[in-house]
């Protein structure tokens, strides 16, 4: 089943068109890799999405209903949370702190100290920093925050932008290897924004790949790791700098 439909999607930042007519679609339980060079329209795709900017023109549908003309706080409630680029964590707030602000939309708060025994056992090192600030976390941790404050929303979709951004290797395969058993065990659908082809392809079911703004090549992560596009253009350095 299609849980979210992207159909001729434009966006603009003023004058400048960030995305020209985006079509993409998500199945329900699948892990979907959105790349790209700097500037391509990823994030600029999952703002859209998540309500914090709206299209100019196409339409946006999760489970059949539309998105694009709902407030961000609405697209929450219906079942889709973001994990920023960047962590975008409350500093100056305690770990705790940060993951109840991820239930703010919830009604049944009797399940919220439930989903935070949840992401505590997906990432230890958040209970044992449980009463810290969450300014002074390392940048792995700050990560592990972000990915679960989204969690504590319930999403059924969750949206990560950058989420290897400036972390070590064997930090970016541990969070990796946590998103994939929550995918697993969940069945959570998320749609991964991804600058580190490798890592991405790994772990998607399926992959789309924009250019100014336009989707150039789609196809399922095997197809794409074996694109001699995708491989010239977006894997080359990489794969030369991994050795």
């Amino acid at each position: 089943m299609t849980l979210l439909k992207l159909t001729n999607v434009e966006a603009n930042y003023e004058a400048v068109r960030a995305l020209r007519g985006v079509s993409l679609g998500i199945d329900e339980g699948s892990i979907v890799a959105l790349l790209g060079a700097n500037g391509a329209g990823k994030s600029t795709t999952l703002k859209t999405i998540s309500g914090q900017m709206r299209p100019k023109a196409g339409s946006i549908e999760f489970d059949g209903q539309r998105l694009d003309t709902l407030t961000p706080r609405q697209i929450v409630r219906l079942g889709v949370a973001q994990v920023p680029e960047g962590r975008r964590i409350f500093k100056d707030l305690n770990v705790g702190e940060n993951l109840r602000l991820g239930a703010y939309s919830r009604s049944e708060k009797n399940r919220i100290e439930e989903d935070m025994e949840m992401v505590f056992e997906l990432f230890p090192i958040l209970k044992e920093r449980l009463k810290q600030l969450g300014g002074t976390l390392s940048g792995g941790e700050q990560q592990m925050l972000a990915i679960g404050r989204g969690l504590m929303a319930r999403p059924r979709l969750l949206l990560l932008d950058e989420p290897s951004l400036g972390l070590a290797p064997l930090i970016v395969a541990d969070i990796f290897r946590v998103l994939k058993r929550i995918n697993a065990e969940q069945g959570l659908t998320l749609l991964i924004v991804e600058q580190n082809v490798h890592i991405a392809l790994q772990n998607a079911d399926y992959g789309y790949v924009l250019q100014v703004g336009r989707v150039s090549v789609e196809g399922t992560a095997a197809e794409l790791r074996e694109n001699k596009e995708v491989v010239e253009s977006y894997m080359g350095s990489q794969g030369q700098g991994q050795g």
